[in-house]
């Protein structure tokens, strides 16, 4: 599975933080979200961690929605 790219983040004043994906608006955190986001994003692959908080990466089900009778061609 491909890496997640193309995230960033502005921190801005009052404790605001915007993820864009390719530079449009994703997610807006505030408060203590925003605090745990800043925290967990120092530690680990920022890549990753906004991919996760913006609800953009895979899931894991793709092979099981792929043998689903449904789907067979």
């Amino acid at each position: 599975m491909p890496r997640p790219h193309g995230f960033s983040y502005e921190h801005h004043t009052g404790g605001t933080v915007r993820i864009t994906h390719h530079g449009r608006p994703t997610t807006t955190l505030n408060g203590s979200r925003a605090a745990r986001f800043l925290a967990e994003v120092e530690t680990s692959d920022p890549q990753l961690v906004m991919a996760r908080w913006t609800g953009n990466y895979k899931r894991g089900n793709e092979r099981t929605a792929r043998e689903h009778p449904r789907n067979r061609g």
